[in-house]
């Protein structure tokens, strides 16, 4: 019996040894990173097989932003000969501002031009001639008064002039770019949120999609961004200009507006095919 006992304990002596002789000792290695972010430095080319890289270049990513729009203004030429051409607006409103600013423009020209040189040339004859006594003080005080009164009358146009001005530039319009307008141009007006701002510039194109031309893509140009900020939004108007001479382009018509954008400080992976993550399990 002591025999047997002692033969057991030497055999499992002899199996925990065989053990301890065969024990595989593991050691991680982990990634170092380093240039927060940039550099990651592996120290064995092991876990460096399981990794594929690809060089992506910033300035070769690109974006599309799309923005609801809506055709807010279009010009056609006059058929009764006017002077300037008809701007037709989606809103009424935006209309009778236009209207009035042109009647303040022909106002303001003939006060200048007309009125106030005739007051003037009255007020110097009335001087000379009552240096030369044909005339009175009182003549000459009229005339004064009568050369005063069409200056006010000039400074009040002048001040409902900048009143349709800044009305009609809150709603994204510039009035000079509206009275110069040719023939079969048309503006659609879409609306980004401030953040997006640094993205687009005066004179970027977009395309243009209309909810009633599906089949057709129209091409415009940025034409002016809008300089005040909707507080309750926090939206900027971006006016867009485009060519219209068949004037399918009617104002009110809803559009969508896409810009190409260029990804600054950014890592994208445009598809799949691009950049693989292989995984591999390592039997133990």
């Amino acid at each position: 019996m002591k025999q047997c006992i002692v033969l057991l304990l030497i055999l499992f002596t002899a199996c925990r040894g065989g053990e301890k002789d065969h024990a595989v000792v593991r050691v991680e290695s982990k990634p170092t990173v380093s240039a927060d972010g940039v550099n990651i430095s592996f120290s064995d080319s092991i876990n460096l097989s399981f990794i594929k890289t690809t060089h992506l270049s910033a300035s070769s990513l690109t974006s599309e932003l799309h923005f609801p729009a809506r055709v807010a203004a279009t010009s056609v030429a006059s058929q009764e000969g006017a002077e300037r051409n008809i701007i037709l607006f989606e809103d009424p409103d935006l209309t009778d501002n236009y209207m009035a600013l042109i009647q303040h423009l022909i106002t303001i020209n003939q006060i200048k031009n007309v009125n106030i040189k005739q007051k003037t040339t009255e007020l110097d004859r009335m001087k000379d001639l009552a240096a030369n006594g044909a005339a009175t003080g009182k003549d000459v005080l009229e005339a004064e008064t009568a050369l005063a009164v069409e200056n006010a009358h000039l400074g009040n146009e002048r001040a409902s002039l900048i009143e349709q001005e800044a009305t009609l530039k809150q709603a994204g319009f510039n009035p000079d770019e509206l009275i110069n307008a040719p023939a079969g141009k048309c503006w659609i007006l879409c609306e980004i949120p401030e953040t997006m701002l640094s993205g687009i510039t005066e004179g970027d194109e977009c395309q243009i999609l209309l909810t009633a031309l599906t089949e057709d893509k129209f091409k415009g140009k940025i034409e002016a961004i809008g300089e005040v900020v909707n507080r309750n939004t926090r939206m900027v108007k971006v006016r867009i200009a485009v060519r219209n001479p068949n004037s399918r382009l009617k104002a009110g018509m809803f559009a969508n507006v896409s810009f190409d954008k260029a990804v600054k400080n950014a890592v994208t992976i445009p598809n799949r095919q691009s950049l693989q993550c292989r995984e591999k399990l390592i039997a133990s």
